[in-house]
């Protein structure tokens, strides 16, 4: 699922809102390890264009 994630993340990355909504869905899917490993993979890949999104999505599911 991990994988699947990250696959639509990079698909959507040009429009601020279907990433956001995006990875709302994905932080809803995955839990534990993997969405933690999808936390520092976000903050890799696009935290230059959504670092903002991205710390204040995992803030809200305690990932940080």
């Amino acid at each position: 699922m991990l994988e699947l994630c990250k696959n639509v993340l990079s698909r959507v990355c040009f429009d601020r809102k279907l990433f956001a909504r995006e990875l709302a869905k994905s932080v809803r899917y995955l839990k534990g390890d993997e969405l933690k490993q999808l936390h520092n993979w976000c903050l890799k890949q696009f935290s230059r264009r959504y670092r903002e999104l991205i710390d204040q999505t995992f803030l809200q599911v305690g990932v940080a």
